[in-house]
């Protein structure tokens, strides 16, 4: 019996296989077999550990949105017990956010693309996922226009969405046309926009 810390090590062989090569060729042509060699291990390894590649698949989802959400809570969550206000936290997020996409720019792009498909199995595991990563935002915002940091007005859900979309679609410019540009840089950009210092004045 594989003992869980080896049989996760194996899992995550298989996800790192699994992104590099469905984000090099799509979803449809990519075989459990390259998925087995990219990852050196035997075909049944796969399918002992996931039942398909759509299995697999969601699997990896889960678990690429679900390091993006916990590294969202964690600076949102040593912000404030640094005393930082929910405008930090969201700047703090931000950079997150940079640094995960930096570190895992394959798994991004599939996201992203993955979003916008409408008639995949996991459809229903993406936007239980997705709203879990929104959720932490979410509650910054809320929090924030508790506190009279932020307006009422705003929009939280929506505000939300479109702060991890800037964030997302962002830096995967930035990898994809502006690469000589450092994080510090693009994250000196998104934090003017979210501090709303693009307009004159201040």
């Amino acid at each position: 019996m594989e003992s869980s810390t080896r049989r996760q090590a194996t899992r995550q062989k298989l996800y790192e296989a699994a992104v590099t090569l469905i984000a090099e060729q799509g979803f449809s042509a990519t075989t459990v077999d390259e998925i087995a060699e990219r990852a050196g291990v035997a075909k049944g390894t796969v399918y002992y550990n996931f039942a398909s590649k759509s299995v697999l698949f969601e699997e990896l989802l889960r678990h690429g949105v679900g390091l993006l959400t916990a590294s969202l809570r964690e600076a949102s969550e040593k912000t404030a017990a640094s005393g930082g206000s929910k405008i930090d936290a969201l700047d703090a997020m931000i950079r997150a956010g940079l640094v995960f996409i930096d570190r895992y720019p394959a798994f991004t792009q599939l996201y992203v693309a993955e979003l916008w498909r409408t008639n995949r199995a996991w459809q229903s595991t993406l936007a239980v996922v997705r709203q879990e990563a929104v959720a932490v935002v979410e509650n910054v915002l809320r929090d924030a226009v508790e506190g009279g940091e932020l307006s009422e007005e705003i929009d939280i859900p929506l505000t939300a969405a479109a702060l991890v979309g800037m964030v997302l679609v962002a830096a995967l410019d930035w990898q994809a046309f502006q690469p000589e540009r450092s994080l510090d840089d693009v994250h000196a950009a998104l934090s003017r926009l979210l501090q709303g210092r693009v307009t004159g004045g201040r």
